[in-house]
């Protein structure tokens, strides 16, 4: 080897020798180009010699070079082959066909078990559907597993202790996620990284869409957990067993650091558990994730509670509007619609499997509620004055009305003028009782008395009937210089009067049979 650098040397030598020789001859007339050219022919057949690409190589623009590249020649030539990955394979025979390491578990006897090392980390979270009950991620998971064929020693191999191979050549776990319900499109990571030791290790990213049972009964406020199983298809506990990361605090400090969107959620933690099921008559070990986050409950304030209430608001101040026109009734449908269209928008937010009626929607069904009836309040007293005006229009003879009227005015005064009849009759019963009959003056006083306090009872009647008529005068000679008086006022006069009339028949019985 040393023998054949000095020759390279001498070789380089002489030709730098002879490069000056031509120089000096032509009078140092050479153009840049022709010793551009010289060194390029030079150079590019030393590099097509070792095997080198000429792109990668700048221009040689100094003679000097020329014994870098030589160097560098001898370099790759002095390389020795055990020192790349492509021995380490060799020395395993890790070959497609190879049926030691694909075939079945990597373990020597069948009894063995292979332990798997999982870890995972949340990235993302993309999305969650409430109607579909369903949580979208984008994780991380770490594999790691001993395989009882592999081992080399990295002294023989330069020091090289781990290679990265293709999945195809080795066995691999076949792990799934059991909520999952669509696999990812994205193929999945194609290299394992192999130790020197026999560890396996795999790593790989994925978009999982899986299922997630939500609690919405205190929908926006909300808080949703949603689990990530990860086991084994066809191996029992016996043949393989997974374990993982204990600490939940640490592993959610690495999902909140790594973390590049939440969504409309807030990321609280993630916690991770194992557990032992029975499927299909066999024992299998399972390690369960939990991500925890909560709704950010900003938006759904401004965009729907907020409003809603505005309404009933809205609603309520509508009482301020006259009952006389359409508009009120207008209105109050119209705010009652929109109240409607908000409790469409809610429906298709919420799942329609939930136990539980969520607060929101009683929510909007009170204020719906209290809605409905001052839209019903509204429509009682728009009845209640139209009958009133169906009443005046009815009264189409004007002289009739008036002669009513008289005659009312005539039976309430003859009314009044009984009483005082009466009234008279009572005090002059009881005079005469006095005068008459002074014989038995213990028995005679006491009725006396008694006639005595009905002429009383009589004389207060007859005056409220005067205040009552003085106030129904006054009421119909203020409708009188407007419109007629309503339906529903000569109802309350006459209801007065009727009333005022039995406790004057009352009156008058008890006086009967006090004089008898």
């Amino acid at each position: 080897m040393c023998r054949q650098h000095r020759e390279v040397n001498t070789l380089t030598a002489m030709r730098i020798v002879g490069f000056f020789f031509l120089l000096l001859l032509t009078g140092g007339n050479a153009s840049s180009l022709e010793l551009q050219d010289y060194d390029g022919n030079a150079s590019s057949s030393e590099l097509q010699e070792i095997g080198m690409p000429l792109d990668n190589f700048p221009t040689i623009e100094k003679p000097e070079d020329i014994l870098i590249f030589e160097r560098m020649r001898n370099r790759q030539m002095d390389i020795d082959e055990s020192c790349s990955s492509q021995a380490v394979v060799n020395y395993l025979n890790l070959t497609q066909d190879s049926h030691k390491y694909t075939l079945s578990r990597p373990v020597k006897r069948h009894n063995h078990l292979t332990w798997i090392f999982v870890e995972m980390k949340i990235f993302a979270i993309l999305d969650v559907r409430e109607t579909d009950q369903t949580f979208i991620a984008y994780i991380w998971v770490y594999l790691r597993w001993d395989n009882e064929h592999i081992w080399w020693d990295p002294d023989e191999f330069c020091g090289l202790d781990h290679i990265l191979v293709p999945t195809k050549l080795l066995w691999m776990p076949d792990l799934t996620i059991e909520e999952m319900t669509e696999k990812d499109k994205a193929s999945p990571s194609p290299y394992l990284n192999i130790r020197n030791y026999g560890w396996v290790e795999f790593r790989n990213d994925q978009v999982v869409l899986s299922t997630c049972k939500m609690h919405v009964y205190k929908f926006p406020f909300d808080i949703q957990s949603c689990n990530l199983s990860v086991k084994s298809i066809m191996h029992s506990d016996k043949e393989i067993l997974l374990f993982y990361q204990e600490n939940s605090t640490l592993i959610s400090e690495w999902s909140r650091e790594v973390m590049h969107t939440q969504y409309e959620w807030l990321f609280i933690s993630m916690s991770v558990t194992n557990k032992t099921v029975n499927h299909f008559g066999f024992n299998q070990t399972t390690i369960i994730y939990t991500i925890t986050m909560k709704r950010r409950s900003v938006l759904y304030i401004a965009n729907f509670l907020l409003p809603v209430l505005f309404f009933l608001f809205l609603d309520l101040a509508s009482f301020l509007i006259a009952d006389s026109g359409g508009e009120k009734l207008g209105f109050k449908i119209t705010v009652l619609l929109a109240v409607t269209v908000m409790q469409l928008i809610l429906n298709e937010i919420l799942p329609c499997s939930s136990n539980k009626v969520p607060l929101i929607a009683i929510y909007c069904i009170g204020i719906f509620a209290l809605m409905l009836l001052s839209l019903l309040e509204t429509i009682l007293v728009m009845y209640l004055i139209e009958k009133d005006s169906t009443a005046q229009h009815n009264e189409t003879n004007g002289d009739q009305s008036l002669t009513e009227k008289c005659g009312d005015k005539q039976g309430k005064s003859n009314f009044q003028c009984s009483f005082r009849g009466m009234t008279k009759f009572i005090h002059c019963a009881s005079v005469y009782d006095a005068a008459t009959d002074e014989a038995p003056p213990v028995t005679k006083e006491g009725s006396t008395n008694k006639l005595m306090d009905v002429s009383f009872d009589m004389e207060k009647i007859s005056d409220e009937l005067e205040k009552i008529e003085k106030t129904v005068n006054l009421l119909n000679s203020n409708g009188s210089k407007e419109e007629k008086s309503g339906y529903w006022t000569r109802m309350l006069v006459t209801w007065i009067f009727i009333e005022a009339g039995s406790a004057a028949r009352s009156s008058f019985s008890n006086l009967i049979e006090l004089s008898f």
